[in-house]
């Protein structure tokens, strides 16, 4: 038998809010969709779920800019509140130009505003929505859920968009793993050359 890989959308009706149990609404939408969780099966979830049900949405009239912050903000035209939690978020910034913050993160991520994002989120002019504080521990807290649930050895992968330096469009990359090694080393091996 020839391995395939077979993708297949999920849907899920409805907003995450903080604390909702994402095992439940995965396997939910696996039931509506009618289809089955497998073993080997690899569930890619979209960071912002993640980070919704972590309660990771910040409040802006909670964030108080520090003078740093202001002087970035003033700079690149951002939310100083925003600019705020972009540093509390990075290990350094490594760019500033063109309206965007490219920094370090403290995952060690590189990428534009430390993942912070207020798209999709409720109340998006005063909310702002941050990276899960470690996602691989919550891939691995859903990976073992379901686990738990259905007795399926599944992989489980966070993803997020990420933009492409010097070029237009989106990426997705993991941001957090479980279950599934993520780097194949070639080291020692031949091509078909």
């Amino acid at each position: 038998m020839n391995p395939r890989i077979e993708l297949i959308p999920l849907s899920i009706l409805g907003d995450i809010k903080p604390n909702e149990d994402l095992r439940y609404i995965i396997l939910n939408s696996i039931k509506q969709n009618n289809e089955n969780l497998f073993n080997g099966d690899i569930i890619v979830i979209a960071q912002k779920i993640v980070s919704k049900s972590e309660g990771r949405i910040i409040n802006l009239a909670s964030v108080m800019p520090s003078c740093r912050a202001v002087r970035i903000a003033a700079e690149c035209k951002k939310d100083a509140r925003i600019v705020e939690l972009i540093l509390q978020e990075s290990k350094d910034i490594l760019r500033v130009a063109r309206g965007m913050i490219i920094v370090e993160t403290r995952h060690g991520f590189i990428c534009a505003n430390a993942g912070i994002d207020q798209s999709n989120v409720e109340d998006s002019d005063n909310n702002a929505l941050l990276l899960p504080l470690n996602p691989d521990i919550s891939a691995n807290k859903i990976r073992t859920l379901i686990r738990e649930e259905t007795g399926k050895e599944i992989a489980v992968i966070i993803s997020d968009t990420f933009g492409r330096p010097f070029r237009e469009g989106q990426i997705n990359i993991a941001v957090g793993i479980a279950g599934i090694e993520p780097i194949k080393n070639y080291v020692g091996t031949y091509d078909i050359y």
